[in-house]
């Protein structure tokens, strides 16, 4: 039951062995003409790889990071570390804000600060959360844990168990990518507890089969196609490191694990596709902070064993949720919701489409993201 305060301090032998193994990398071909087709294309990688050796400020980002109170405290054998900005506000709402992958607690650096102190940002200090953003277990500094088997359900659990212990009987969630899973699977097992269901990523609203399109017409099944085609352009083209990660986890783990050009190219190529844009929606100095924080503490495999842990095989339907939902689409992610699919299984009470950005809207549009959370619970 202890929660225990937590600063980052990665040591120095650390950063040099990262830079001396960044400029001992050895570099694959790659055909003519290619780009991004077969992925991140050699002279972007080297670029970045050299910005991350000689440019890249670890210990300004560290700093950053350690700005925000952070704690760790072990649930169910794992340790579990997390940030905790707590509201000067009366009266504030809690809110768990969760991760994906190749995510961290880095989404959620700019989020954090307006959602738990608006009247210091501009905004309307009734709007004030309780903002706790743990690293899912086997992520960051959360990881990696002993076992195996850490996937949507048992992170929900876990999360339940935190916000016991931080005197939060009922808060509100938020998540995207694997973040939203989790937070869905809160208001699945804890309805009483959870006030609202906040996601940017549903998985019983994307289309996969011509069977998700009955009983649709005019708009929605418009919507609806356009939805199963972006799902199936994905399952041709996009879903390659997804497999990987489900079925042999631990094999790729040794690449990643030794190399951080690896690490580096396996995380940098998603940030890009991910985000549905022919340009880098993120900045350097964020993307390189996140991929650090997976270097520096070895959790490429363990991270990576979420996939494996899902419960039930993928794609299985998901079991109704009860508690208000809101739904924040963003044009370009990798999954096109549909909301007349949602509300078959989902108390949908919150739409919106945001104008731009793609998977990781904590880090595309933090503004509108933000925006749209104190919307969203407000009054719950």
């Amino acid at each position: 039951m202890t929660v225990t305060p937590f600063r980052i301090h990665v040591p120095q032998d650390d950063l040099d062995d990262l830079r001396a193994r960044l400029a001992r990398t050895r570099w694959p071909d790659q055909p003519e003409d290619t780009g991004w087709e077969l992925g991140i294309p050699v002279d972007e990688m080297r670029e970045l790889a050299e910005y991350w050796r000689l440019r890249f400020d670890w210990r300004a980002a560290e700093e950053r990071l350690n700005g925000f109170p952070q704690f760790t405290t072990e649930i169910d054998g794992a340790n579990i570390h997390f940030l905790h900005v707590r509201s000067p506000e009366d009266g504030a709402t809690p809110l768990l804000l969760t991760h994906g992958w190749p995510g961290s607690i880095v989404e959620f650096l700019d989020v954090a600060g307006p959602l738990a102190d608006p009247r210091a940002y501009g905004g309307d200090p009734r709007d004030a959360f309780h903002v706790v953003v743990p690293s899912i277990p086997g992520f960051g500094f959360s990881g990696p844990p002993r076992e195996h088997g850490w996937g949507p359900v048992r992170g929900a659990r876990a999360w339940a168990e935190l916000m016991s212990r931080l005197g939060y009987e009922r808060f509100g969630t938020h998540g995207g990518d694997w973040g939203a899973l989790i937070s869905r699977e809160l208001g699945v097992q804890f309805p009483e507890r959870v006030v609202g269901v906040h996601v940017t990523m549903l998985p019983t609203a994307v289309a996969r089969a011509e069977a998700d399109l009955e009983g649709l017409s005019g708009a929605d099944r418009t919507t609806a196609e356009r939805s199963l085609a972006k799902s199936r352009a994905f399952q041709r083209t996009g879903t390659g490191y997804a497999i990987i990660q489900a079925t042999k986890p631990q094999t790729l783990a040794y690449g990643l694990t030794d190399s951080p050009a690896g690490q580096l190219a396996w995380i940098a190529e998603k940030f890009r596709a991910f985000s549905g844009a022919d340009h880098d929606l993120i900045d350097r100095e964020t993307l390189l902070t996140n991929v650090s924080l997976y270097w520096f503490t070895g959790t490429a495999g363990s991270s990576a064993r979420i996939y494996a842990a899902l419960e039930g095989p993928w794609g299985a339907p998901l079991p109704d949720c009860t508690v208000p939902t809101g739904v924040a689409v963003s044009p370009g992610d990798i999954g096109l919701p549909v909301r007349a699919l949602a509300e078959r299984t989902d108390t949908i009470v919150h739409w919106t489409q945001f104008p731009a950005g793609g998977h990781f809207p904590a880090l595309e549009q933090p503004d509108a993201l933000i925006g749209d959370l104190r919307v969203f619970f407000r009054g719950r």
